[in-house]
């Protein structure tokens, strides 16, 4: 098993999961829907000052399917590359 974290901009959330949803049978996830913090470029606190909000996507896949979800969530990277999507990969033993 997997685990997968996504972290992106709330304007493409819909996006993301369900370009999962469509590309891998019973793809389950958890979604935490209101994540602020700092990366790189900005911050994304949800204030006057910084008002953008990020979203976590937490899922668990079978090893054979890692691929595809980092291909998934890549080219939606493509299509929206400022949007600061970010997958992060953790295998089990």
């Amino acid at each position: 098993m997997t685990r997968f974290e996504i972290i992106a901009n709330r304007s493409v959330q819909e996006e993301i999961a369900g370009s999962l949803e469509d590309a891998i049978d019973d793809f389950y996830y958890t979604v935490v829907p209101v994540v602020h913090g700092r990366g790189r470029r900005s911050r994304r606190l949800g204030t006057a000052t910084w008002p953008e909000e990020n979203f976590i996507l937490v899922a668990y896949v079978e090893d054979s399917l890692s691929e595809k979800v980092r291909d998934v969530v890549a080219a939606v990277k493509e299509r929206f590359p400022v949007e600061g999507i970010r997958i992060f990969e953790l295998r089990g033993t």
